[in-house]
């Protein structure tokens, strides 16, 4: 969430040269887990990096990336370590598990990112940007080029294909309910020219045809309401459990205390009671687009 503060966490480093093709950008939990293993396995047996970089048959400077977490091992790694620690199986099966960094996400993000792919529903509010689920190629592209400091060219694109990577989500989890309701001063927010308004609304308006996905908007006669401390999501884990997410600028807060999610969930449902109904808001965005 949070391109500039809120619709989709980006990252703010350059993509790597192909210099540095074997580093990771942005090191998962996966491969510094798989990484500690490693060197603990190595240790346990008496081995040096040198030694075991000798038996693995990669250079000590790969051994140490990997053990740091800092390199997707390669195949052939994964079966001269194992051979070389014992043949247990051990790094044969975590290997299997092994995922890339997320460039084009903001650190802060990542977690709340890898929850929504798995969530069994999702809800999200937001009064600054149009939620980055929902938003156009173009919108995306804007947001990210308006940003301070200002993007490489390498980072824009690792940034919007990132975005366009978390809305697939979308299209790939038909089951599974996405709830989002946007202020309509959002939706008003001119940006490009009139072509690029209306391939924004266009995108909002097929995005939120599935029967999966609810689309709400809070009229600019709606008044005060109980959500404006800010943007807030509110997901469901696959265990029931459910949790909350904020964010602000260059920040995100990951929400697990039951009693402040309890809260967020109440203010969530209270402002859906009082926001315009799902045809009412398509409506409102049918109007809007006719306007341009």
């Amino acid at each position: 969430m949070a391109e500039v503060g809120g619709a989709g966490g980006v990252v703010t480093r350059a993509a790597p040269g192909a210099e540095e093709w074997e580093r990771e950008p942005h090191p998962s939990d996966s491969l510094r887990t798989f990484g500690a293993v490693v060197q603990a396995l190595r240790e346990h047996a008496g081995l040096s990096r040198v030694e075991f970089a000798t038996l693995v048959r990669f250079s000590k400077h790969t051994v140490e990336s990997v053990e740091l977490g800092r390199r997707m091992p390669e195949r052939t790694f994964v079966e001269r370590a194992e051979e070389a620690l014992g043949n247990t199986g051990a790094l044969r099966r975590a290997a299997r598990h092994l995922s890339r960094g997320e460039p084009g996400l903001a650190a802060w993000f990542r977690r709340w990112a890898r929850l929504e792919r798995e969530a069994a529903s999702l809800c999200t509010y937001e009064c600054r940007l149009v939620p980055g689920l929902l938003q156009s190629e173009t919108y995306a592209r804007a947001v990210f080029e308006g940003t301070i400091p200002l993007r490489t060219d390498e980072e824009l694109e690792a940034q919007l294909a990132a975005r366009m990577d978390r809305q697939s989500m979308m299209r790939h989890r038909p089951t599974v309910p996405f709830s989002f309701i946007v202020e309509e001063h959002v939706l008003r927010r001119r940006f490009g020219d009139a072509e690029a308004m209306r391939e924004l609304f266009d995108h909002v308006l097929e995005r939120s045809v599935p029967r999966n996905v609810t689309l709400q908007i809070v009229p600019l006669e709606g008044g005060l309401h109980a959500c404006l401390d800010g943007p807030v999501q509110v997901l469901e884990t696959p265990e029931g459990r459910r949790l909350g997410y904020s964010e602000g600028q260059k920040n995100g807060r990951l929400i697990s205390d039951p009693k402040e999610v309890s809260v967020l969930c109440q203010r969530y449902e209270t402002l859906r009671s009082q926001a315009l109904s799902p045809k009412e808001s398509r409506a409102l965005l049918e109007r809007l687009r006719g306007e341009l």
